[in-house]
């Protein structure tokens, strides 16, 4: 029996990327189409019928040189709710980058949980389930949504690209701040699994009060052995760097540096110096911050497109096919 495709969807911006999932499973994009009008107001509508078909849409929640992440925020619910409102039986989410993520708990009194009203939008939107790689943290992902959620880890995935690159020396696996002690430590265990050698780990000390970072002690033993960060984000980038400065002072005689998602709104400063031989991200969120000279010099971006793939491929039935190089 022939294998029935959903329709999948690629929002403006995400084109490339849902592409590349798309030939993986050996089909296209379903055709949709964008207007923006004089005033700012936008809609979509697919344009293959979607009357009893389940649909896939993708769709990165960051913001960009065009769009704000309300805007795409908006023109996500928007369409899910018009491909609802046409009939479609089931609406999935892949969202590679998830706005929010961040604010998923309180921190002052009266403090806002707005991970949790993003997810109440997406489900009242018609949205029936959600796709998103590395969240900031697990736990609140799970108990913000109603729909059933899907969570891709990169930690085998970094695993993969730093076994084939970081020689015989010792190696330690550093989690920048506490609360990504388990992202780190997942880390470590695959890295370890691929080495076939022990992994060591470390935990740098971290405090935030507004945005002021405060901490300085290194947990963990770096004296002469290669040590590789590893967080969920780059934002501004103050956070490795003040954990790649403790790991030289500790005696790490190389540093490498590890992120899901590299927003890079401090710009190049991660690049620039000589702390980091080289950072490597996902393909969640397109270094569009970066000057384009060094990210090509210093910056390693993995494809995650075979991650999702596969998962949407044991979900529909369908075959995952290599592309071609």
């Amino acid at each position: 029996m022939r294998p029935a495709y959903p329709l999948l969807f690629a929002l403006r911006g995400n084109q490339d990327y849902g592409t590349r999932v798309a030939q993986r499973l050996g089909c296209r994009l379903a055709a949709h189409e964008e207007h923006v009008f004089e005033d700012g107001e936008h809609k979509s509508r697919a344009l293959d019928p979607v009357n009893g078909r389940q649909a896939v849409v993708f769709h990165g929640l960051y913001g960009d040189t065009q769009y704000s992440v309300h805007d795409k925020l908006c023109r996500l619910m928007f369409f899910c709710a018009a491909l609802k409102d046409a009939g479609a039986r089931r609406v999935q989410v892949v969202a590679p980058y998830l706005c929010y993520a961040r604010k998923e708990r309180r921190t002052a009194a009266q403090d806002p949980i707005i991970s949790r009203y993003v997810a109440t939008l997406l489900e009242a939107s018609g949205v029936d389930r959600l796709l998103s790689l590395e969240v900031h943290n697990l736990a609140a992902f799970d108990n913000a949504f109603r729909i059933p959620t899907q969570h891709l880890h990169s930690a085998e995935l970094f695993a993969e690209h730093f076994a084939g690159s970081i020689g015989a020396a010792e190696v330690v696996a550093v989690s920048p701040d506490t609360g990504g002690a388990k992202r780190a430590e997942q880390f470590r265990q695959a890295l370890e699994r691929r080495l076939g050698r022990p992994v060591s780990g470390a935990i740098m000390e971290k405090y935030r009060n507004d945005e002021a970072l405060s901490g300085t002690r290194l947990s963990g033993e770096l004296q002469g052995k290669t040590a590789i960060l590893f967080d969920d984000m780059i934002s501004t980038g103050a956070t490795l760097l003040r954990a790649g400065h403790a790991c030289r002072v500790a005696g790490a005689t190389r540093l490498f540096a590890a992120a899901a998602h590299g927003l890079f709104t401090g710009g190049n400063e991660l690049l620039d110096g000589a702390l980091f031989e080289r950072l490597a991200i996902c393909d969640s969120v397109p270094p569009f911050r970066l000057d384009p000279r060094l990210a090509a010099q210093r910056l390693d971006i993995l494809d995650t497109t075979a991650l999702v793939a596969t998962l949407l491929a044991e979900e529909y039935g369908l075959p995952v096919i290599e592309p071609r190089p």
